[in-house]
């Protein structure tokens, strides 16, 4: 065998590139392909709210008639379905809208005491700003406060009575209130409003006609259920 010829030196240069890219791959590790990573898709939580409401409207007993000493009106309390719309600009910030209307009978007091005047269905729209509080879990308390404007129609008088008018009124509102959530949607709510309400009335008589204040400053207590979109 020849050892030195120019064929030898030729394989042995071979071998020798050869076992050199062989350990070269040895010392490559091939990374294992990575599993995609699953997303959590988080649904953002709708800023609509809804709210179906029994709400009691328990009026102030205060009025007056003009040129009557000693008089006052009386005004029936009362118990209607309410509807409120909710708009959440963050998690504590929202506004309120509040729909609903009812029927109030009108009746003397003090010197006019147990004197039927009539009837007269209201509708008091109110607009709160409010703010939750969110450190409570599904108890879920806020205030708030805003403006109410009520509309006075379908008047009725009763005998010795004609054209009654009660005045379309503009008020202060103010509110306390909480929601109870059963599940991300669904919860139990209970409010009370307080409406500043301070408005004019007129009647006419046989004997002429009469005027002055409707003091109703009503409280608005209502319970209901609440949805969340």
């Amino acid at each position: 065998m020849i050892k030195n010829g120019p064929v030898f030196a030729a394989l042995m240069g071979a071998a020798s590139v050869l076992l050199s890219g062989a350990a070269h791959a040895a010392d490559v590790t091939t990374a294992a392909p990575q599993a995609p990573v699953a997303q959590d898709v988080v649904s953002a939580k709708s800023p609509w709210q809804v709210r179906l409401r029994a709400l009691g409207v328990v009026p102030n007993d205060k009025g007056s008639v003009n040129g009557v000493a000693g008089s006052d009106l009386n005004y029936s309390n009362s118990i209607t379905p309410e509807l409120d719309i909710s708009y959440f600009f963050t998690d504590n910030i929202a506004a309120e809208l509040i729909l609903g209307t009812t029927s109030s009978k009108i009746s003397g007091g003090g010197s006019l005491a147990g004197t039927p005047v009539g009837k007269t269905w209201l509708l008091p729209p109110t607009l709160t700003l409010q703010y939750h509080f969110t450190d409570f879990g599904a108890f879920k308390p806020y205030v708030g406060a805003g403006i109410n404007y009520t509309f006075f129609y379908n008047e009725s008088e009763k005998p010795g009575f004609s054209n009654l008018k009660v005045d379309n009124h503009i008020g202060a509102a103010l509110q306390v209130g909480f929601d109870y959530m059963i599940d991300q949607h669904w919860g139990v709510n209970f409010d009370v409003k307080k409406l500043f309400l301070e408005t004019n009335w007129s009647a006419d008589t046989a004997g002429g006609s009469l005027s002055g204040k409707a003091k109703l400053d009503p409280w608005l207590i209502g319970a209901g259920v609440t949805y969340r979109f």
